[in-house]
């Protein structure tokens, strides 16, 4: 499939293949987090999983992810600003309650504060919040386990390296 939709196998299934039962498991976590019915619209999961990707200096998902923000938002000017989106206007009040509370997460320890909980209660319900969690947790392993072990960018989206800083 990958192959079909990108024009080659990407290079963390060469990875995640070595063990096909752990692979399929994260598959199908994936698909549960990306389905249509989802409470997170798919731009604001692209946005929240490449702001993580660059926070953790994942060159693979920094490119995959700003390939799909650029699909989803149609365009590229949300990918060239997510890095330093507390100073662009391309980002609406929930799109940065839910950026700030990711970068929160993402920070070790995680640092979650009242102001930054209260601002997402204003634009997401406890099922929104518990899957948006659930999709920051697992662009953080994702981001982690490719980052440890060196998986480069593919080249998928030409922009995807001007904006990685953390």
């Amino acid at each position: 499939m990958q192959k079909k939709h990108y024009g080659a196998v990407l290079n963390p299934l060469r990875w995640w293949g070595r063990m096909p039962r752990l692979f399929w498991l994260v598959a199908l976590f994936v698909g549960f987090l990306e389905r249509k019915k989802s409470p997170l619209e798919p731009v604001l999961r692209s946005l929240l999983m490449t702001r993580i990707s660059q926070i953790c200096h994942c060159a693979f998902c920094i490119d995959a992810n700003a390939l799909r923000l650029a699909e989803r938002s149609g365009g590229l000017d949300k990918v060239q600003a997510v890095a330093t989106w507390r100073d662009s206007s391309l980002f609406n009040d929930k799109e940065r309650a839910a950026l700030a509370y990711a970068e929160a997460v993402t920070a070790t320890p995680p640092r979650v504060d009242e102001a930054t909980k209260a601002a997402l209660r204003r634009h997401f319900d406890d099922e929104a919040i518990t899957e948006m969690t659930a999709l920051i947790a697992f662009q953080n392993l994702s981001a982690r386990f490719n980052a440890a072990l060196e998986i480069p960018s593919q080249g998928l989206c030409a922009v995807a390296g001007e904006k990685r800083d953390a």
